[in-house]
């Protein structure tokens, strides 16, 4: 079982795809319980991730993500699959590891070390320019948390994301100067850097921000990626999993 880290000691990983025990398109480590895969192979892979962190399967905690920016903060778990419509998790509670599913989107672990204060974030287009990234420190904040870092995971690159006037154009409408994470790509299309544009948003909230340069869509052995699957007409696909615990 793979998985990549940030500069920060707290216990938390990216994973990859590797290392589980699902099968077809699904293969090998899908964590999604909100998918086609068997839900019993789900349950297994994320008891392996869990097992990482010397967590309970039932403590690995899991959103119905919604690419929006609410945010929950955690001090009790919930059964598996239950968790709340969300797209971020803050916890001060030992023994809870807070995970987000992705494809693409860009996962980002937060961490006050000192505090031992945490959260997790689904950072989609969509949420990113709604301000999940923001609500996520606002509310470690609330939890105490004053010296805030952040690692954005594996996620899809600018080279690899081709997007139409629908998203650019609602990010222009925010900022313009956001028009800096667009580069020309073919006729009224552009190349979006999704994860130097939640870095910028991070800097803008006081938080201190380091990117993982790993391309979900074009590192196919690696990650399972939704525009890959798009661009290729094919069928259900499988999630990896980013955690982070106190």
């Amino acid at each position: 079982m793979k998985y990549f880290r940030g500069d920060f000691s707290v216990p938390h990983g990216f994973f990859t795809r590797e290392g589980g025990i699902s099968t077809g398109p699904f293969a090998s480590l899908n964590c999604s319980l909100s998918g086609a895969d068997d839900p019993e192979n789900v349950r297994r892979n994320r008891a392996l991730v869990a097992a990482e962190f010397s967590v309970v399967p039932e403590h690995l905690l899991g959103l119905k993500q919604v690419h929006g920016a609410e945010v929950v903060t955690v001090t009790t778990p919930w059964a598996m699959g239950e968790g709340p419509a969300a797209d971020a998790m803050v916890t001060a509670t030992p023994g809870l590891a807070l995970g987000i599913i992705t494809a693409d989107c860009a996962p980002v672990l937060f961490a006050d070390e000192a505090q031992k204060i945490v959260g997790a974030a689904h950072a989609g287009w969509r949420g990113a320019l709604a301000g999940v990234l923001e609500a996520t420190a606002e509310a470690m904040r609330a939890l105490g948390a004053q010296n805030i870092r952040a690692v954005i995971g594996p996620c899809i690159q600018q080279k690899s994301y081709e997007v139409s006037a629908d998203l650019r154009d609602p990010v222009l409408a925010r900022d313009a100067a956001a028009a800096r994470y667009f580069v020309p790509g073919r006729t009224e299309r552009w190349q979006f850097d999704l994860p130097g544009y939640c870095a910028a948003r991070l800097k803008e909230a006081g938080v201190n921000p380091e990117i993982l340069p790993l391309d979900t869509c074009a590192e196919e052995q690696k990650f399972f990626s939704h525009r890959r699957r798009t661009l290729r007409g094919e069928g259900a696909i499988g999630h990896q999993v980013s955690v982070i615990c106190v």
